[in-house]
């Protein structure tokens, strides 16, 4: 098993956000000036960027990135990407990993605002992030503070290379449609939710509890070391909406020796924290859905077993004693 390699320079939009350029959550990469040597698509994959010595193809080394040709002429190369949702970005990291002598020296991005079409020759284009100085084979990690919400990115490389993975951290606007039940997944990440904190996350990061879809393997997915104390393990989760949640899934997909035994849920209508504060109140919250005994890759539905509650806007999910869960889904009433 592989642990989970989390860039200890990373700010904290990493882990709380959701990344809305993830090929995997829809995003895609519309057009490119040039991607001779790698394909821009290959920009969005959400894994890591990958090396793999001796591999060719007909255009030269293979790269696990957009990579342009070498630039003979004046001007810069881009490329525009399609976000997964409209939303408000918080952070950008620009990952020139595997990419050494042919990073480009500097790069930029810009944003806009379509909502049911994709950009043209006319669209304008405001700076979301301004020319910034890049190395090679790193992650550059940059706060953005525009609040205005984008649904399009042009990335711009001055004059020329390759950019492993653009990751865009935000804040999805709520688009959470009603399920036939008249339900609504609070707890998606595509809807706004997103992980304030958790206790441990060493093979697995919280965040993918909130994930569209089912985990493809065991790595995707929240999963903590062995614990060899007493306790549980835990993660506080915001949101998409205050509301009540009427139907909870637990899912363990894929996770067979390692799956929690029990789990639990907690909840409360918070008006204002930090993530601190907020680990500190969730002690105190009440059950809103007492310990309930888990199996090895399944899916769990609970309904009945949720206690009466008012509007919650943060869930503690506690895990008992430790191990794995692939998505948790916390269907309710928006308030």
């Amino acid at each position: 098993m592989a642990v989970v390699a989390v860039d200890p320079n990373a700010p904290d939009f990493v882990r709380r956000y959701v990344n809305l350029a993830d090929a995997r959550l829809g995003a895609a990469a519309l057009a490119a000036s040039d991607d001779f040597f790698a394909d821009k698509s290959r920009m969005l994959n959400p894994e890591p960027a990958v090396f793999v010595p001796g591999k060719y193809d007909e255009h030269g080394k293979w790269m696990d990135g957009w990579e342009s040709r070498r630039k003979r002429g004046p001007g810069h190369d881009w490329c525009v990407v399609r976000l997964a949702r409209p939303g408000q970005v918080h952070g950008i990291d620009l990952d020139t990993s595997h990419f050494t002598g042919n990073y480009p020296p500097a790069a930029s991005v810009e944003a806009c605002y379509l909502i049911g079409s994709d950009p043209n020759a006319q669209t304008e284009w405001t700076p979301l992030l301004p020319a910034v100085n890049l190395s090679g084979n790193s992650h550059h990690y940059f706060a953005i503070g525009d609040e205005t919400p984008c649904t399009h990115l042009r990335v711009n490389l001055y004059p020329d290379g390759g950019l492993a993975r653009l990751r865009v951290y935000a804040t999805p606007q709520f688009g959470g449609e009603a399920e036939d039940d008249g339900l609504v997944d609070l707890a998606s990440a595509l809807n706004g939710a997103h992980v304030v904190a958790a206790n441990n996350e060493h093979f697995g990061p919280a965040s993918r509890l909130l994930l569209p879809g089912r985990g493809l393997n065991m790595g995707d997915g929240w999963e903590t070391r062995r614990r060899r104390e007493p306790g549980s393990d835990w993660c506080i989760v915001a949101l998409a909406l205050p509301g009540v949640i009427e139907a909870v899934e637990i899912d363990t997909a894929h996770f067979k020796g390692n799956y929690p035994d029990r789990c639990s849920l907690a909840g409360a209508h918070v008006a204002a924290g930090t993530p601190q504060s907020l680990i500190t109140q969730a002690m105190f919250w009440p059950l809103l859905l007492p310990e309930q005994k888990l199996q090895m890759d399944h899916q769990h539905f609970f309904r009945d077993e949720i206690r009466a509650h008012g509007p919650v806007t943060h869930v503690r999910f506690d895990i008992h004693p430790d191990g794995g869960v692939s998505r948790l889904r916390l269907r309710g009433r928006p308030a």
